[in-house]
């Protein structure tokens, strides 16, 4: 077993052992969550390394709900996920397992929100946040394209928008921690997650949303934070 393998093994045995604590702490939408992020996990092809990081770390975030105390919670600073890429085979039929004891916990609701509604009310949520539309984002780099890092929401309908927190204010760049975080949580590949991290409560910067935070706490303790969440340290 590799290292990453290890890791990520041990925390799905950690949700299986503390299942019925973790759902009676979790709200209907963060344990929603959870299981579909454990379902992407399940099913991410064991040789494509970076969707399988990418899950585990979506399983992280959902995990990083739960109040300080709770065992798994305690657990997720020191489970190393760094090494997560190179998780093989054994980590799907694992994920399917444990997903199929989650899913039938007596205190989950007899009929559980669909995975669709759940994610359309997430991103409903962050689609309230103020964002940039394209043409203005696109002015700003003088018709080139942005930094892949920024966090775009592709919208088919009203055109794509960017997250206002992501720039300095009196139309400036992007602050450059913005890139460096959302690099770490692979905005390019899921802006909605790496959204999530920082317009949502995060108990290690003392309970505030770290977009909140841009300007007035040092970068070093927002880069700090979202690597002890990806990576463990």
């Amino acid at each position: 077993m590799t290292p990453g393998e290890d890791s990520g093994m041990r925390l799905l045995g950690l949700i299986d052992e503390h299942r019925d604590s973790l759902r009676a702490q979790l709200t209907d939408e963060q344990y929603g969550l959870l299981l579909t992020q454990l379902r992407a996990l399940a099913d991410a092809p064991p040789d494509d390394s970076r969707s399988v990081r990418r899950a585990f770390q979506a399983v992280r975030i959902c995990l990083t709900s739960l109040p300080f105390g709770h065992p798994v919670r305690e657990a997720l600073d020191s489970v190393r996920l760094a090494g997560a890429a190179s998780v093989g085979v054994p980590v799907a039929p694992r994920a399917r397992d444990l997903l199929a004891r989650l899913t039938v916990v007596p205190s989950l609701p007899p009929e559980p929100p669909e995975t669709s509604a759940i994610i359309a009310a997430v991103k409903s949520r962050l689609r309230r946040a103020p964002a940039f539309p394209a043409a203005e984002v696109l002015a700003r780099y003088r018709g080139t394209a942005p930094p892949p890092e920024l966090i775009r929401f592709a919208d088919p309908d009203h055109g794509d928008r960017y997250p206002e927190f992501q720039f300095e204010p009196g139309g400036g760049a992007p602050y450059r921690v913005v890139l460096e975080v959302n690099r770490v949580l692979l905005a390019d590949a899921d802006p909605w997650g790496a959204a999530d991290w920082w317009l949502s409560g995060n108990a290690w910067l003392g309970g505030g949303p770290p977009a909140g935070l841009l300007g007035i706490r040092p970068d070093r303790d927002l880069v700090g934070a979202v690597v002890a969440l990806v990576e463990g340290d």
